[in-house]
């Protein structure tokens, strides 16, 4: 173990056996000392950053049927809308008043919405508020609206970078091992076209970022197979591009979901395996400068926690989620808490763009 910890203290690239032997027998101490060590060769100082984005969901319909998400309905169910630009409007002007300009977009697999849509969303959000920045879908969602246009990935993310669309988040990665996937997100893309979206979208200059969720039905060694592939896939980025800017693990939330149905056992959230997952990530990913603590599925104290464990990161304040607020996440804070909770840690809070730019001096 002692020659794998000397590896990952120089920032080299651990094999799949490596990763899996650190993750299920290093003390948690000695993962955390490497990690954070890592760390410092992305930011030597101690400057923790965090951004004020807003989440809007597009509508609910959506045919992927993900077991992990109580939050969609199927087309035609009374429960179906779509947020009109009334409301868009409205949410953004929230946004602003806080002092945020990103919104973060998150639409789902809705057979009526074609490529038309998102065209005319975008472009006209960014007629009506042109300092708003659209991060915006995901790999799936790309992926689907290709299928259902009959045309190539790569073609769908030149139409929507050129209507407005600024960076690609990471979501729908869930475990890039597709026995996982076929179970708990039976309707989304292949794990290898998750990865080609993402090229395509590196290729292009679109900013990035990745995700994991986990605590489900993966193993300890196809969640190290999931940070592998997201590290290899970062060494062939283009050398115009910088890939994926962050890397963000968050934890499966149980409540009313499909999954735990099918899945009976015991999805308690341990603070212990978080700061591990965030350790282990920081070691897999010596590539990717910025891992992203997740306090929104673990709360803030974990999350600082982690902060000496590899992250140097808080994401958003997040107004507005969905997702795992539908499965038990109760965890929320503002622009103040998330200071302070930097600040307790031990770390100076700044304020960041997408790009992971400092923006607060």
């Amino acid at each position: 173990m002692y020659s794998i910890l000397q590896k990952a203290l120089h920032a080299q690239e651990l094999s799949l056996e490596e990763g899996v032997f650190l993750y299920e027998h290093a003390p948690l101490a000695e993962l955390m000392f490497a990690a954070n060590e890592v760390r410092k060769i992305h930011r030597p100082t101690g400057v923790v950053t965090w951004i004020i984005d807003r989440n809007v969901n597009i509508g609910n319909v959506c045919v992927s049927r993900c077991k992990f998400c109580n939050f969609h309905c199927l087309p035609g169910s009374e429960k179906s809308y779509l947020t009109s630009f009334e409301e868009y409007d409205e949410k953004i002007a929230v946004l602003e008043a806080l002092g945020g300009n990103q919104l973060l977009i998150q639409g789902g697999m809705n057979p009526r919405l074609g490529l038309n849509f998102y065209v005319h969303l975008f472009s006209e959000l960014k007629r009506r508020h042109p300092n708003i920045l659209l991060h915006a879908l995901g790999p799936p969602e790309i992926a689907y609206i290709a299928q259902r246009e009959k045309t190539a990935p790569i073609d769908v993310l030149k139409t929507l970078h050129a209507a407005g669309l600024d960076s690609l988040p990471g979501a729908g990665a869930e475990i890039l091992v597709d026995r996982v996937r076929r179970i708990v997100s039976p309707g989304k893309c292949s794990a290898q076209t998750w990865l080609s979206i993402m090229h395509d979208a590196h290729t292009l200059g679109l900013c990035t970022s990745a995700t994991m969720m986990y605590g489900h039905i993966e193993t300890t060694t196809e969640r190290i197979q999931h940070l592998i592939a997201i590290r290899d896939l970062q060494n062939r980025r283009p050398a115009h591009s910088e890939g994926f800017t962050a890397f963000i693990p968050w934890v499966f939330y149980s409540k009313g979901t499909a999954l735990a149905a099918e899945f009976p056992r015991n999805y308690a959230i341990r603070s212990a395996e978080y700061v591990r997952m965030i350790a282990i990530s920081r070691i897999m990913l010596p590539n990717i400068a910025n891992i992203q603590a997740s306090w929104l599925t673990v709360g803030l104290p974990t999350a600082q926690l982690c902060l000496h464990a590899g992250a140097h990161d808080l994401g958003s304040i997040m107004i507005e989620e969905n997702v795992v607020s539908q499965a038990g996440a109760g965890f929320s804070t503002n622009a103040e808490e998330l200071k302070h909770a930097i600040i307790q840690a031990g770390f100076t809070p700044k304020l960041r763009n997408q790009q992971y730019e400092i923006i607060d001096f």
